[in-house]
């Protein structure tokens, strides 16, 4: 069994150290050791994107990164997104367009969809379907994610 040692991480801007066993997963670490409700356990494999944050801006899923593993990379959870003006502009749309239902999914869902239009900001529908490629949502609001994505994009090219 790995043994407990001190583990340094960048989350949300800030330097964290906790005590964890190298292999814990960041999920666990995050949630359990930092407080941080952001990021949730779906199904443990890595499959529906829950746990998603972003590790150096790229989303990641949590429950399979050992944190050991993070190094000296920086970790952004929702919480870390909340003064972000790209961040404002699609919980704005989620809440116009009503994206959520039950919601539990939506921390992943807008993490991936951050990470998309800062790396892209204007994406066509292709490129919007393979960013949010395995982000479940079990309430099926597809439709509506796609949307208030592409609106962002959209007043995105209109100088907004």
């Amino acid at each position: 069994m790995p043994e407990m040692t001190a583990i340094s991480l960048t989350v949300n801007g800030q330097a964290r150290t906790l005590t964890a066993t190298p292999d814990m997963p960041l999920l666990w670490a995050l949630r359990q050791e930092l407080g941080l409700a952001g990021p949730k356990f779906g199904c443990g494999a890595g499959l529906c994107g829950a746990c998603t944050v972003q590790i150096d801006g790229q989303p990641a899923r949590a429950c399979q990164m050992p944190v050991g593993a993070v190094g000296t990379a920086r970790i952004t959870t929702i919480e870390g997104l909340q003064r972000d003006p790209l961040f404002e502009r699609l919980r704005a749309a989620w809440l116009e367009i009503d994206v959520m239902q039950c919601g539990y999914c939506q921390a992943g869902q807008l993490l991936s969809a951050h990470a998309l239009l800062k790396a892209t900001p204007q994406p066509d529908a292709a490129q919007i379907d393979g960013a949010m490629e395995g982000n479940i949502c079990r309430c099926a609001t597809y439709p509506r994610i796609r949307a208030a994505i592409a609106k962002v994009a959209k007043e995105a090219g209109h100088g907004r």
